[in-house]
């Protein structure tokens, strides 16, 4: 089974996401206390946990980066991601709500989910009207 060309903004914004979801888990496991110093929070008790999230976003640019060269064909990639994208600001409000976490922690909103949303949506709906083609 052949796939039609991917537009080349599908495959960079892979690869891009890719290479940010690496530095970014990178970051996350070396120093875990840093986000936490910045957003005015105490430190967790239990660092590992936070670099293992590091950890798995790592994973996650690893499989972007694998998966860019055909953004449509690996859609499932897409859809895991865009999941995340989704989920991690509903957890975000939620400890907002619960006065668990600070404003300051949400900057990460942006870079970590806000500017893939719309991107990761339209590589999904470009595959999706591929599907049965």
């Amino acid at each position: 089974m052949h796939s039609p060309p991917c537009p080349q903004w599908m495959q960079i914004t892979l690869l891009m996401a890719g290479i940010y979801n690496i530095l970014w888990g990178s970051w996350v496991v070396l120093f875990p206390s840093h986000i936490f110093i910045f957003a005015e929070l105490e430190q967790p008790n239990h660092p590992w946990l936070w670099q293992a999230l590091g950890m798995t976003i790592l994973v996650f640019g690893v499989a972007y980066i694998l998966a860019h060269k055909n953004p449509l064909r690996h859609w499932p990639i897409v859809a895991a991601g865009l999941l995340g994208r989704i989920l991690g600001p509903i957890g975000f409000f939620h400890a907002l709500y619960l006065e668990t976490i600070t404003w300051k922690f949400g900057i990460t909103l942006l870079t970590n989910d806000a500017i893939w949303l719309i991107p990761f949506a339209l590589i999904l709906w470009k595959a999706y009207q591929l599907r049965d083609a």
